[in-house]
């Protein structure tokens, strides 16, 4: 599953822009805001500890470079999975079944787009780091104390998309695969994700934020 998302993604990535004509209007000197909601599937053994749990969702931005087929996405993600602990853990005298474990990560990536008029495809790649919570309990007395285990976790993300622009908004998808570079519950971790949502023109209140960080907006 995996090697055929990463050839459709360097296809997206590398390949000759032939819809491209002249400059893009749509996203030239701009900054959009993105937010979406979806699912997250555990792929392979993955899904051993992990199962898939309504609802996932992301936000971010998409930030058009000077020239606008490339972009800089930085998006954070909230994944929520339904969590059955494998191995013990030494601090505790119980193991979790019908948990929920959190992953908040966040996305560097950089892309490509297409623009077929108002419709647009991309892909994405970049690192990744995020925080993993997992649930963990004991009994105290004749009480079950549930808490979160916490961990760093440095992981890749891809993906592909496509949204379409209406008067002032654009609505889109985009699939994506998170790998994660350390294993959780004695398994490697990587999921693929499903994720709808909205992209809106924040350039204005953006110019500041920018300004500081030092993004040109190429404003002529």
């Amino acid at each position: 599953m995996e090697k055929i998302f990463t050839v459709l993604l360097l296809c997206m990535l590398s390949g000759p822009l032939y819809a491209q004509r002249g400059v893009d209007t749509i996203h030239n000197n701009k900054i959009y805001y993105l937010g979406g909601t979806g699912l997250s599937f555990p792929l392979g053994k993955t899904g051993n500890a992990f199962k898939t749990k309504l609802f996932s969702g992301s936000m971010g931005l998409d930030i058009a470079l000077k020239d606008p087929q490339f972009f800089l996405m930085p998006t954070l993600y909230l994944l929520t999975y339904g969590y059955d602990q494998q191995i013990p853990d030494p601090k505790y005298n119980y193991m979790v079944e019908n948990g929920r474990a959190n992953f908040y990560m966040l996305s560097l990536a950089a892309g490509r787009r297409k623009q077929y008029k108002r419709l647009n495809s991309y892909g994405y790649l970049g690192p990744a780091i995020g925080l993993v919570s997992e649930p963990r309990g004991d009994i105290v007395g004749q009480t079950i104390a549930m808490e979160n285990k916490y961990s760093i976790s440095l992981a890749g993300k891809m993906g592909i998309g496509a949204d379409y622009k209406f008067p002032g908004f654009f609505i889109g998808a985009e699939i994506g695969y998170l790998q994660h570079f350390k294993k959780i519950e004695g398994n490697a971790v990587q999921f693929l994700s499903l994720m709808i949502g909205l992209k809106s023109d924040i350039t204005r209140l953006s110019e500041k934020v920018t300004s500081v960080i030092g993004i040109d907006t190429y404003k002529d």
